[in-house]
């Protein structure tokens, strides 16, 4: 266990709190399916949820300020023809979603600035070309368009979502299911957490593992695996007694764990839910009542306990709001919607401050909503670092920004491509021609 040792930390006496309920969202069906995914993805306009739906896969996209009792009647996103394992918001335009399915498609939607009036079942662009169901969705952190899934056919596709193509292909580098996949801070690496027990770093442009570590976690249950921003990796899961741990990597040298931490003995899967600004690391486990939160420095022990939230009713999924989602005048440095069986909940964590003003210790500046590069450029090997923005008065959301849609043939772009013969990307040009009713730009400026 951590030895409670009282250090200095200004996180030391972060405090969370649930909010009342007529601050919750409440009467919402929560997706049953078994899948260790989060259910649930926020950012500073809507809240989006997985929910059970007859006859496909469905979520809901309401605005935050739409709390209370929520209508049978709400309309969804409704796309899918299988039950919806992973959401992720674009993190350049907080009015595009992506999902992916049991149904083997990933689906990019634009939602409508004040939220959904009837249901949506068109989707801007569907993207094929997994053989088995999608439970992995995860945007590039800085390039514009560029999109990560992960199936259980253990393939990773990254897709140009302007064009509608799969640009690049991990084959044959994962044995068994992923369970995790996570971008470092610029987006230039990959880290995965598989079946096999083993800790991968890849640089998917390249297509090679560039670090790896075999039995990270000894336990059978599921790991998870992030990215910290000084590029350590971070990872969850189980001891071969079953005790929950946590582990530090340095990618260079993955022989050894920085450090390693065992927890307790329950089974559910820890999920991470990283703040790189305060290098503060919440833990959620699915099933726990708890968020535990640890500080991460470059001292021993490295990953420091801080405080564990607790409630009485178990979590069945975990939004994370961004940075820039949060009220700073209350000096809130992170914010959880935690999904019930029935509702969700808001959960606001809070450093205590006696002064007013504008605390710039706890809000370096952070990421803003602006891409660093352009798709094309990414997979040409550039790299963006993400371009920051101060918090000092408040993130003030720019004005509606519209959809641009390229219609595009992929059959007569992939020829095109074929004849250009461009680099990596042409031995991974689409696996299919993708179902790409509108190719879509996800960003059209400020």
């Amino acid at each position: 266990m951590f030895r409670r040792v009282v250090r200095a930390s200004k996180f030391r006496h972060v405090f969370g709190q649930a909010l009342k309920n007529d601050q919750c969202y409440d009467d919402i069906r929560v997706s049953r399916v078994t899948w260790d995914s989060s259910f649930c993805a926020v950012n500073p306009k809507f809240v989006a949820i997985i929910i059970e739906a007859s006859g496909g896969g469905a979520f809901l996209v309401l605005p935050l300020n739409k709390s209370g009792r929520i209508d049978k009647a709400y309309p969804t996103v409704c796309g899918h023809t299988g039950p919806v394992l992973d959401i992720d918001w674009c993190p350049h335009n907080d009015q595009v979603i992506a999902s992916g399915s049991e149904d083997c498609t990933v689906m990019v939607w634009q939602i409508p600035e004040n939220g959904l009036v009837t249901g949506l079942s068109e989707p801007v662009v569907v993207l094929e070309g997994h053989s088995k169901r999608v439970g992995i969705i995860t945007w590039h952190p800085t390039a514009r368009n560029v999109l990560l899934s992960a199936g259980c056919d253990n393939l990773i596709i990254i897709w140009n979502v302007g064009t509608g193509e799969a640009m690049i292909q991990l084959e044959d580098m994962h044995p068994d299911v992923i369970f995790s996949a996570c971008w470092n801070r610029n987006g230039s690496l990959i880290c995965t957490a598989c079946k096999d027990k083993t800790i991968r770093v890849i640089d998917p442009r390249k297509e090679e593992i560039v670090g790896e570590k075999e039995k990270a976690h000894e336990g059978a249950r599921p790991m998870r695996a992030i990215f910290l921003s000084d590029g350590n990796v971070f990872t969850t899961g189980f001891s071969r007694m079953s005790e929950r741990q946590l582990a530090l990597w340095n990618p260079q040298a993955m022989d050894e764990a920085i450090s390693v931490h065992e927890m307790d003995t329950s089974n559910g899967v820890l999920l991470p839910f990283y703040d790189p600004d305060t290098n503060v690391v919440y833990l959620c486990g699915k099933g726990d009542s708890s968020i535990r939160y640890f500080e991460i420095t470059d001292e021993a022990p490295f990953v420091h306990y801080l405080n564990t939230f607790t409630t009485k009713e178990p979590q069945r999924g975990m939004g994370y709001m961004p940075k820039r989602g949060l009220d700073v005048n209350k000096c809130e440095i992170a914010r959880f919607y935690k999904l019930h069986e029935r509702k969700c909940e808001p959960i606001i964590m809070t450093v205590p401050r006696k002064s007013d003003l504008f605390q710039d210790d706890l809000y370096p500046d952070t990421a803003g909503p602006d891409c660093a590069i352009e798709a094309e450029d990414w997979f040409e090997g550039k790299n963006g670092e993400p371009i920051l923005i101060s918090l000092k008065n408040g993130y003030v959301p720019g004005k509606n920004r519209d959809l641009k849609v390229v219609k595009k043939n992929i059959l007569d772009n992939k020829l095109s491509k074929n004849t250009e013969k461009r680099g990596p990307a042409n031995k991974s040009a689409s696996p299919t021609p993708s179902r790409v009713r509108t190719a879509v730009s996800v960003w059209g400026g400020h």
